[in-house]
C-alpha cells in the first residue's frame, strides 16, 4: 500500500503568489441592478421545476434558471454592464427564502470577460440580504467577499418580475 503525504512534491506544493502574477490584493465595490423578468414575451428567468401542487405559500420546491441583465441603474434601459446567470430555488417551507447560485459575468470595461460567483440564502422579503462571494474568474481569480441585495421592485401578485440592487464588496488581486 502506498500512502501519499501532504509533503509529497508530486501531489502538492506551496507556491509563491507572485509566480501566478498575483500582486497586492484590492477591495472593489460594485453597485448593480439585477432585472429578473419572469413574465412577458422574452423572460430572462424560466421555471424549470414547478412546486408540488400541495406546496405552501412559499412555493417550496420551485426552481428557476436565469440570464438576467445587470445594469448601472434601476431602469431596465440603463447601461448594460453584465449578465447574472444562474439559478434559484425556493428552499424553505416556512418563509420565502431562496437558495441562489449565480455568476455575474461582466461585459464592459476592464472587467469585460471576468466573473464574480455568488451563493447564499436570499430571504426576499427582508429589506437587505447578504450572499457570499465564493470566487470568480479573470480579474476576479481568488475572489472573496460579500454582496448585499435589496429589492427595488417586486410584482408578487402578478408576474414575479423583480429589480434588485446588489452592492458587492469583493477582495481580489
Amino acid at each position: 500500500m502506498i500512502l501519499v503525504s501532504a509533503e509529497d512534491p508530486e501531489f502538492v506544493k506551496s507556491l509563491n503568489p507572485k509566480l501566478l502574477g498575483l500582486k497586492k490584493e484590492k477591495l472593489t465595490h460594485f453597485r448593480l441592478y439585477w432585472h429578473d423578468i419572469v413574465d412577458g414575451h422574452n423572460p430572462s428567468a424560466v421555471t424549470i421545476v414547478q412546486p408540488p401542487s400541495n406546496s405552501s405559500q412559499t412555493k417550496f420546491g420551485l426552481i428557476r434558471m436565469f440570464d438576467n441583465a445587470l445594469t448601472q441603474g434601476p431602469d431596465p434601459s440603463s447601461k448594460l454592464v453584465g449578465r447574472a446567470q444562474g439559478f434559484y430555488g425556493s428552499a424553505s417551507q416556512e418563509d420565502v427564502s431562496l437558495l441562489m447560485a449565480e455568476n455575474f459575468a461582466f461585459v464592459q470595461g476592464k472587467y469585460n470577460g471576468s466573473t464574480i460567483t455568488l451563493m447564499g440564502r436570499n430571504s426576499i422579503f427582508n429589506k437587505v440580504r447578504e450572499l457570499s462571494v465564493i470566487g470568480g474568474s479573470g480579474v476576479f481569480r481568488f475572489a472573496r467577499g460579500y454582496a448585499l441585495a435589496s429589492t427595488q421592485s417586486f410584482n408578487a401578485s402578478k408576474s414575479d418580475d423583480a429589480i434588485v440592487e446588489y452592492n458587492i464588496y469583493v477582495l481580489h488581486y
